[in-house]
């Protein structure tokens, strides 16, 4: 790889992808390139938005290893048997874990913004989420949920594991990995939230007032950090000789069980799937965070950026720049 390639692509990140704090490439388990911007370091944290979708779609995969769930295809409501359902409502009690995986749960809501607003305010975002799932519409039809949906998730995994999904990620996922999460965060208000948002020096998960982890946002990260989960996925789920998940629930969770038919974009069980040939998937979130992995040709590439409304498409630059400089390397 020439400087002069190197120099060229971060011109263009300068250009073009301005908010980016930092790229890590990595190419038969060894890093390529690792670069930092924007007064960014190895040490900054990242609030990677809908990035931690993913990362609680490992965590599944992992209690499903260890028998803390039995399959996907139990009911959601078989994990939460206090709940009450309203008189005539029948659809939440057909609902899925795999549903919820897939994003074809059906839900009551449609003004989102009035809903988000809603959500933040209250101090159970279980039951709030909860109080939506259901509804007329029908199970199995894609409707992507960026925030109110995958709250039911990290409930399961409490109900099942009997730990918080904060020490179940950290015992199982995190430390194996080597990968820094240091406390539990509650956002008491909406100018903690943005304060939360813009940082790059908090490590933590963003909790509700009952101690839940969010399961669609919420958690930080450091570029390395995303690099190792792509990592894993390459690696068919093992870390230093350890299998940490099974290759099964890998070659399940990056598989295309739905699509988001309006974006032509599959959808596996919360990674979206970029290439299905090359077993190219991603973990995006909002402001232009990336895990991105290619397992054909185990190339993994992550991108943490700061917030900021409709960046450019960080799969075109990983497609069309990044991927093709360094896939020929090693």
């Amino acid at each position: 790889m020439s400087q002069e390639e190197i120099l060229k692509l971060e011109k263009l990140i300068s250009k073009e992808y301005s908010n980016i704090a930092g790229i890590v490439v990595r190419k038969d388990n060894k890093t390529l390139y690792e670069n930092y911007f924007n007064e960014c370091t190895d040490t900054s944290h990242i609030h990677v938005y809908s990035v931690s979708k993913s990362i609680v779609s490992i965590l599944i995969g992992i209690a499903l290893d260890k028998n803390y769930i039995k399959d996907i295809d139990q009911k959601v409501l078989d994990f939460f048997p206090d709940y009450k359902v309203k008189r005539g409502e029948t659809t939440i009690q057909q609902i899925t874990v795999r549903n919820l995986l897939t994003m074809t749960a059906p839900y009551k809501y449609k003004a989102a913004p009035l809903t988000y607003i809603k959500y933040f305010m209250s101090n159970d975002w279980l039951k709030f989420t909860l109080d939506l799932l259901g509804g007329k519409q029908p199970i199995g039809k894609f409707q992507y949920t960026p925030l109110v949906g995958p709250d039911i998730l990290t409930g399961i995994l409490v109900k099942a594991t009997g730990q918080s999904v904060f020490d179940f990620a950290a015992e199982n996922l995190f430390t194996p990995l080597g990968i820094t999460v240091e406390k539990n965060i509650v956002l008491h208000s909406a100018k903690e939230q943005s304060a939360f948002n813009k940082s790059t020096d908090i490590s933590g998960w963003v909790t509700d007032l009952t101690g839940l982890n969010s399961g669609g946002w919420g958690l930080t990260l450091s570029p390395c950090d995303m690099a190792k989960l792509g990592q894993l996925y390459v690696n068919d789920g093992v870390w230093n000789n350890t299998q940490i998940i099974s290759s099964k629930w890998i070659n399940e969770s990056i598989t295309e069980h739905s699509r988001w038919e309006e974006n032509d974009l599959p959808y596996g069980y919360l990674w979206w799937i970029i290439d299905e040939k090359e077993q190219a998937c991603a973990a995006m979130g909002d402001g232009g965070n990336v895990i991105y992995f290619n397992r054909k040709k185990k190339i993994v590439i992550s991108i943490a950026s700061l917030f900021v409304q409709n960046p450019k498409d960080r799969i075109g630059l990983i497609r069309d720049y990044i991927e093709p400089m360094f896939e020929h390397l090693i």
